[in-house]
């Protein structure tokens, strides 16, 4: 027996979220198409650049080759339900160091950013360097993003 669709019932940026879709969906999908929420990149779609990176009950994931019915009741977060860089320190220190250049990897990289500070508010440069191995920048190098990691922690 062939499931057509099925129920969705999850929490995206603090608000529920009820949908039917097929059980093929991915996260990126339906945080893109059906909640119009296009802050989340679509880019290498395997899990290797972490543009389409979220949050999933606090923890950072490829949304690319996550399963919609992955996400059943729990709690997405994507760079729309984080406050603005006028309240958010990584948001912020991501501006004051310009640590970005097109920004398509942006939003990917401030989520990463959220989950790694938010499991350890003060990491060394190395884990810094690890908790964004799963982030790719194709245009500014690094040097400026770990400097606004830094910056973030220390506020």
């Amino acid at each position: 027996m062939k499931i057509e669709s099925a129920v969705l019932r999850c929490s995206v940026n603090g608000e529920s979220v009820s949908l039917r879709i097929p059980p093929s969906r991915r996260s990126l999908d339906v945080i893109r198409e059906d909640l119009q929420l296009t802050g989340t990149k679509v880019s290498c779609e395997m899990g290797r650049c972490g543009a389409c990176m979220v949050l999933v009950d606090g923890k950072p994931v490829n949304s690319c080759i996550t399963m919609a019915y992955q996400c059943e009741g729990r709690e997405i977060t994507t760079i729309e339900g984080l406050p603005g860089p006028e309240r958010d320190p990584v948001q912020r220190s991501f501006l004051e160091e310009g640590a970005f250049q097109c920004g398509y990897c942006t939003s990917g990289m401030i989520m990463s950013v959220k989950g790694l500070l938010s499991e350890n508010p003060c990491p060394s440069r190395c884990e810094i360097e690890e908790g964004l191995s799963g982030n790719l920048c194709r245009c500014t190098g690094y040097g400026a993003i770990v400097k606004a990691v830094e910056r973030a922690a220390s506020s």
